[in-house]
């Protein structure tokens, strides 16, 4: 198994809903934050413009308007129009990831909205990467992806209880390694083994809330915590 490399090289992207999540996130040295509704969803642009006034930290902001991995050319439309919003209020990036019909990685609708993301924009896959039918498949449909940076997955739509041995068979691969953000109920235990396995981004979520509930914000000393993790 390959040796850690420097913990510096790891990005620790936190989950926010609210821009009284952002001090937490910041303070306890998160080096992004991922903004959703608590459903998912995307947020109004008001609350893009607040979060991306708490910090520096960059802001990735989620693009997707219900709860299934599909969308029509209508959504497609809106959620372009969304994204140059979103990118005038501050944020440096997006998350999205859509199927087909046969729950397959939708690169046609996924590389339409990347071409057409502000500033060529970096995105990252959701986590509708783990609703595929065929894990290895999807893995080289998206790896083509333009702007892509990475790709959340808990290498089960169950979260990595279920997933992780697959998670980590499949970071194996080096460029799957280079693009995977590990999130989806992430350990502590997990940490050590996705480093060595050469996994440089790892998502949080309700882990850094007080009672693990998004009725609670975020805190520092939960991120922290994860921090010193990555060494």
């Amino acid at each position: 198994m390959p040796e850690p490399r420097d913990a510096r090289d790891t990005v620790l992207e936190v989950a926010v809903a609210h821009e009284r999540d952002v001090p937490g996130a910041a303070e306890g040295g998160a080096d992004r934050v991922r903004l959703a509704t608590p459903a998912g969803l995307s947020p109004e642009p008001a609350l893009v413009s607040a979060v991306c006034r708490e910090s520096d930290l960059p802001v990735h902001v989620v693009l997707r308007l219900d709860d299934s991995w599909t969308t029509t050319g209508g959504e497609l439309a809106r959620l372009v129009g969304l994204a140059a919003d979103y990118a005038a209020c501050g944020a440096a990036g997006f998350s999205f990831g859509f199927l087909d019909a046969d729950l397959e990685v939708d690169t046609a609708v996924c590389t339409h909205l990347a071409e057409r993301l502000p500033d060529g924009l970096p995105w990252t896959f959701s986590r509708a990467f783990d609703a595929t039918l065929d894990p290895r498949r999807s893995w080289r449909r998206v790896l083509g992806l333009p702007g892509l940076a990475g790709v959340h997955s808990a290498g089960s739509p169950q979260g990595m209880t279920v997933g992780y041995d697959d998670l980590l068979a499949a970071a194996e691969d080096p460029a799957v390694a280079r693009l995977l953000v590990a999130g989806g109920g992430l350990l502590a235990e997990h940490v050590p083994w996705l480093l060595r396995a050469g996994v440089r981004q790892l998502a949080l979520d309700t882990q850094v809330r007080p009672g693990a509930s998004y009725r609670s914000y975020v805190d520092a000393g939960h991120v922290r915590s994860w921090r010193r993790l990555l060494g």
